[in-house]
């Protein structure tokens, strides 16, 4: 069987979806009719945002040199946020295309999923790409990537995902040089799951890669690791829409109708087998790390098992969102969620209003701290809401980042200023050919989750780029701010600073709060403070109404009891009211500027 297995890779915003429409389109899986952009791209959220969130596999026919080929793709997204989907894309593939855009050039997270593909060992063919574009730079780039890959000119290949020119060379490489998978058809039946989703009517479908041997629709499978059996009610390929079949062989990559309706059964990285068949799971994938934390409660208690069941649903399609229940004395029981990134938490939640029309209270994102006290005990604090005072004798550690920041010379003075402005510091520079300089740099987590990223693209015009991997944990010095409103605590709001920045960070949530909440019935006063102590505070005026405006004539005594009855009530509610802060206001608490 001619099976090529490949995916593709490249920084964001690489044109990696509309290179995947060129292929569908050149090789015919697709009709004409039925052709838009993105067409991989399946939730509404991936073509609003114009980013690739999950990865998607489809299956190409191709005819090369008079043999009929198969060639399984898997569409991976470019966000670092979502590494995690492609570290498993690459695990069920034998070769990747490696996309660098003739415009841009390489970028930083082009050389960390360079290093990704390599680990796996598997064959790279580079691809420079918006080769149509007047400003592609097509001999200075094709440079950079002979000194980043160390292959030949000839090599690379010059394709455009807009116009279609060079795809059906692009799509003879593939078979030339990607390697067929290993066929072992005599063995057992073993497959990799690397994606699967959840259907109401059937229940959690399964996405992997056959390994070894062969599985029949109607046959007796089991999950190794979770050790649960089900019957196979069907299989099938994604050519990218489901086509049922009646057998997948090794080598292929299709799904499993399983009919399970219990959403903690699969996971990803299990291996499936024949009952009675294989009894050595695959090795599988490593856990996803979280790197941000944040808490999301329902605005109703009654929805708390609601949300359980959106989160179970979500994990499916999700698989490096982690959660656990937790209890608030003020907002009530939640869920603490462990996210890989900003951009990941702002997605996961719009996909909990949009999928399963879910009102949530949002707490502020915090990462793990990690907290010794007196007597020497050793606490991993993720909530804001429960970092230990300031005043307290206690050591705090938090996780720094090691990182790399791709960037023009001229950008190089934003850069060092962004830095200082973060904690960040440069521990070693490279000059590419070009005159661009790659810095190695480190700097705290919290820091990096304080809008960096956004701020690296304003400071260098969109041409800087970042990517950067968890390193050790150091001592902080950090304190947590709160925020009180109408003089209430409201704890989703509280999140953990740097000392040096309590003054600037306090006015600034003020200021941002005061901004966007609703005016109220009677004064409003919003505060923050830092250690008890109260950093800045601002009151918001209450709506105001003439309610003596219908009175004409007469007496002014009239108006003035009118008047100070409202005002004797507008007291009364400001002694026994609460405000109403609503799933917005949380929502555009938490995103940057």
């Amino acid at each position: 069987m001619h099976i090529r297995n490949f995916s593709i890779i490249a920084h964001i915003d690489h044109g990696k979806s509309t290179l995947a429409d060129r292929l569908l389109e050149v090789t015919k899986t697709v009709e004409t009719r039925k052709m838009q952009e993105q067409v991989l791209d399946s939730m509404d959220l991936e073509r609003e945002r114009g980013i690739t969130i999950k990865l998607q596999p489809a299956r190409m026919h191709y005819t090369h040199k008079g043999e009929q080929y198969i060639l399984n793709l898997i569409d991976t997204p470019g966000h670092i946020d979502f590494s995690y989907e492609v570290s498993r894309a690459l695990g069920a593939v034998e070769g990747v295309l490696l996309l660098v855009d003739a415009t841009q050039g390489v970028q930083a997270q082009t050389i960390t999923v360079l290093h990704m593909a390599r680990a796996e060992g598997l064959t790279i063919i580079p691809v420079l790409t918006k080769t149509d574009m007047m400003a592609a730079r097509v001999d200075e780039i094709g440079e950079q990537i002979i000194g980043l890959l160390g292959c030949a000119r000839e090599d690379i290949l010059e394709v455009s995902g807009k116009t279609g020119a060079g795809v059906p060379e692009l799509l003879a490489t593939i078979c030339e040089k990607i390697p067929a998978p290993l066929i072992e058809i005599d063995k057992d039946f073993r497959g990799l799951i690397f994606d699967s989703q959840y259907s109401n009517h059937r229940g959690i479908i399964a996405y992997f890669r056959v390994m070894e041997g062969s599985v029949s629709k109607g046959a007796k499978i089991k999950f190794l690791n979770a050790n649960v059996d089900f019957i196979a009610q069907e299989i099938g390929i994604m050519q990218p829409e489901a086509i049922a079949c009646d057998v997948l062989k090794a080598g292929e990559i299709g799904y499993v109708v399983t009919g399970i309706k219990e959403p903690g059964v699969v996971r990803v990285g299990d291996t499936l087998a024949e009952f009675g068949g294989a009894k050595e799971p695959l090795p599988g994938y490593s856990e996803a790390y979280p790197v941000v934390w944040a808490s999301l409660f329902p605005e109703s208690q009654d929805d708390f098992t609601q949300l359980r069941y959106s989160l179970d649903r979500l994990r499916l399609s999700d698989s490096s969102l982690s959660y656990e229940e937790e209890t608030s004395g003020m907002l009530g029981r939640g869920f603490r969620c462990g996210f890989l990134g900003m951009l990941h938490l702002e997605i996961v939640t719009e996909r909990l209003k949009r999928e399963f029309n879910m009102e949530l209270i949002i707490t502020a994102p915090s990462i793990s701290y990690e907290i010794t006290n007196q007597r020497g005990e050793v606490e991993n604090i993720y909530a804001a809401s429960r970092f230990p005072d300031i005043t307290r004798e206690i050591s705090v550690r938090e996780p720094w980042i090691l990182g790399q920041i791709i960037v023009p010379p001229e950008f190089m003075g934003n850069i060092m200023q962004l830095l200082y402005d973060h904690e960040g510091s440069v521990i070693d520079t490279e000059t590419f050919a070009d005159g661009r300089a790659m810095l190695g740099i480190e700097m705290p987590l919290r820091e990096l989750m304080r809008g960096f990223f956004d701020k690296l693209k304003n400071a260098t015009s969109g041409f800087g780029s970042l990517s950067y991997e968890i390193a050790e944990m150091r001592p902080a010095s950090v304190a947590r701010l709160d925020v009180l409103v109408a003089d209430e605590l409201v704890p989703a709001f509280s999140r953990v600073i740097g000392q040096v920045r309590a003054l600037t960070e306090a006015r600034a949530v003020v200021d941002k709060l005061y901004n966007i909440l609703p005016r109220q019935q009677f004064k409003c006063k919003i505060q923050a403070e830092v250690g008890g102590k109260a950093m800045a505070t601002k009151t918001l005026s209450a709506i105001t109404k003439d309610v003596a405006g219908y009175l004409y004539g007469g007496d002014i005594s009239r108006k003035m009891k009118l008047r100070d009855r409202q005002k004797e009530g507008k007291k009364d509610m400001l002694s026994r009211g609460k405000v109403h802060i609503s799933h917005d206001i949380f929502m555009k608490m938490v995103k940057s500027e």
